[in-house]
């Protein structure tokens, strides 16, 4: 595949609830090489689209296709065998364990020790933050140094699609922007990313492709800088 080809592609997802609808007709691409972003407020149903892409939750309709093998209906490990990986809201890190410990676990599906070795000191160098913290337990962090943690223990399963739910949520504007620049090296290194924020100023300046969702339904696509520069984003999500 080269560069722009689809990596996930979503077609006519729906997500049901009970009786309650949560999602429906979503489609959407992450192309290899870039950074798509979905945007929306809160209770829009942005991490039902993600639950059910890692599922966590199974879709009542559609197509999850990942470089063409669809993955709905599929338990959660075994997406993440296939190289789905997931950075949840609220880090979700095991706060009594050590950084290296949630870091290790998050190999916890591979078997090649040489590699998971290399790879955690390629990950590290995402992270310089977390070089001196891997024997601190995670509750002694802070918050944005708990974040790299998630970014970090995900990108230990060596996925090919990292996603992440709202990585910026409760951050400092400096530690964002660090948080942002880690992102930004992610997908230069090859890893491709499906990014959910509230935070719609950062996500539009990182991402390529933008998906506006509004009450479970795609209500805007297009490149990132073509939806910021629109009066409807604009006004609803960068208060401009």
């Amino acid at each position: 595949m080269t560069t722009g080809d689809p990596v996930l592609s979503v077609d006519g997802l729906a997500v049901d609830y009970g009786k309650v609808r949560a999602v429906s007709d979503i489609k959407l691409e992450v192309q290899r090489g870039r950074i798509a972003t979905m945007i929306g407020s809160n209770g829009a149903g942005k991490t039902t689209v993600l639950k059910a892409i890692t599922g966590l939750v199974k879709p009542s309709a559609g197509q999850i296709l990942l470089n063409g093998e669809n993955l709905a209906g599929l338990e959660a490990d075994r997406i993440v065998g296939r190289g789905v990986s997931l950075v949840p809201e609220g880090r979700r890190l095991f706060p009594s364990m050590t950084v290296l410990e949630n870091l290790e676990l998050g190999a916890y599906l591979r078997s090649d020790t040489a590699a998971i070795a290399r790879d955690l000191e390629r990950i590290l160098n995402y992270f310089p933050a977390l070089k001196d913290r891997l024997q601190a337990r995670a509750m002694n962090l802070s918050g944005g140094q708990q974040q790299m943690v998630a970014v970090a223990r995900a990108l230990m399963s060596a996925p090919r699609l990292l996603l992440l739910d709202e990585p910026s949520v409760g951050l400092a504007p400096a530690i964002v922007e660090t948080i942002a620049s880690i992102i930004r090296s992610i997908s230069e290194s090859g890893t491709d990313i499906l990014l959910v924020e509230q935070n719609a100023h950062m996500a539009l300046a990182l991402a390529d492709r933008a998906y506006v969702l509004e009450n479970g339904q795609i209500a805007m696509v297009g490149p990132a800088n073509e939806l910021a520069a629109s009066d409807h984003v604009r006004q609803l999500y960068l208060s401009v």
